[in-house]
């Protein structure tokens, strides 16, 4: 993230620092003002962490700057793998400007892949934990981090991104197929969703043992994508459908048949 520290930045922070310290006794009511006229902060959050001098910011129009001042304690807490101080100002940053797509994505992946990574070294390692508490601890940092994404999704309805990072962590994390796969699906069923979401949809399908479904989905997803944008894998799914005709014994009559190329649409 590009952030400047110019002159009159640090002059700012300074003296929210200082008037933060003032104020201490006024955070209540102050912050019960922020969200009252602010519908964008109604989240359920710790405060304790992140200090009076950010409130002030927020007060004083200055959430963007104060957002990414947050992000830059976060990276030094992240730094000293200080799980509770990293999750408070993740949480702070994501507040303070829930327009920012990456805050969200990027602190679930820390919350989903770091934290626990952290807590295992302080416990002696993986090896001094035994197997089921290690899983415990993975579910319950995934689901945490999905929590994560699910508040994020109040701010950014038509994500594609939140939708396959939740299904990432689904797959990889709880080793739940089939929550991954629906959650493929609704990705794919964003605006400007990546070609490959609607993919792995099918491939979760026939990883489920659903071939008639996984092949159904293949065939309609087919005709949309083009032929001349590598990244639409229309080959590819097109090699995928023949697999499941064969393993499901279509008779060639019932084959499906693929459609002449078309132009790329824009944007994809």
């Amino acid at each position: 993230m590009k952030f400047s520290l110019g002159p009159t930045w640090l002059v700012t922070v300074a003296g929210l620092a200082l008037a933060g310290t003032a104020l201490h006794g006024l955070e209540a009511p102050l912050w019960s003002r922020v969200r009252a006229r602010q519908p964008a902060l109604r989240l359920d959050s710790h405060w304790a962490a992140a200090g009076q001098g950010l409130l002030l910011g927020v007060l004083g129009g200055f959430r963007t700057a104060a957002a990414d001042l947050a992000w830059l304690r976060m990276a030094h807490a992240w730094e000293e793998q200080d799980g509770v101080a990293t999750d408070a100002w993740l949480r702070c940053a994501s507040i303070l400007d829930p327009a920012v797509l990456g805050f969200w994505i990027n602190g679930a992946r820390i919350l989903a892949y770091d934290v626990p990574e952290w807590r295992l070294a302080a416990a002696g390692g993986p090896g001094a934990v035994p197997a089921a508490a290690r899983a415990r601890l993975y579910q319950g940092q995934a689901r945490s981090a999905l929590r994560r994404l699910a508040e994020a999704r109040e701010f950014h309805r038509d994500s594609a991104a939140l939708w396959i990072e939740q299904a990432n962590l689904e797959l990889n994390r709880l080793g739940d197929v089939r929550a991954a796969a629906a959650s493929y699906r609704r990705a794919a069923e964003q605006p400007r969703a990546p070609y490959y979401a609607a993919r792995l949809h099918g491939e979760l399908l026939r990883r489920l043992g659903e071939k008639p479904r996984a092949l159904a989905w293949l065939v309609q997803l087919h005709p949309r994508l083009p032929a001349n944008v590598e990244s639409a894998g229309a080959a590819l799914v097109l090699a995928r459908i023949r697999t499941l005709e064969r393993e499901l014994a279509v008779p060639a009559a019932r084959a499906y048949r693929a459609p002449a190329a078309e132009p790329a649409p824009p944007g994809r």
